[in-house]
């Protein structure tokens, strides 16, 4: 099941990728608007995938007794706190990456190796 879901998630990268490359060689900016909804997709499959703090959302809101309202706002909260630090590590990191390394896509090596590190973190 999980091989399943990392597959589909890959498929969706991958047709994300291609928009994505597409929208930098026309700029056509309705190219980057049909890569929103597979973006939500996408959010939606990797939030399955293990590491999300389900397990101790789901405790937390079986032990505590809340109500469904309170529930989902802490849903909320966790989405909310994983999106907004992902993209603040991402935003931090690009300044990084330009400066030790003049530019992104000069180092297709460390590229690929710091993916495949990110990757294993995932799975791990």
């Amino acid at each position: 099941m999980i091989q399943a879901l990392f597959d589909y998630q890959r498929e969706i990268y991958l047709a994300v990728a291609q928009h994505l490359k597409a929208f930098a060689g026309d700029g056509n900016w309705l190219t980057l608007l049909a890569v929103l909804p597979m973006g939500v997709v996408f959010g939606a499959a990797h939030a399955l995938t293990p590491g999300h703090s389900k397990t101790l959302l789901a405790a937390y809101i079986a032990g505590s007794q809340v109500k469904l309202a309170r529930g989902l706002l802490a849903s909320l909260a966790l989405s909310f706190t994983h999106i907004t630090l992902a993209v603040l590590i991402a935003v931090l990191a690009l300044p990084l990456v330009s400066i030790s390394l003049g530019s992104v896509g000069r180092a297709p090596a460390l590229e690929t190796l710091s993916r495949g590190l990110l990757g294993l973190i995932g799975v791990w």
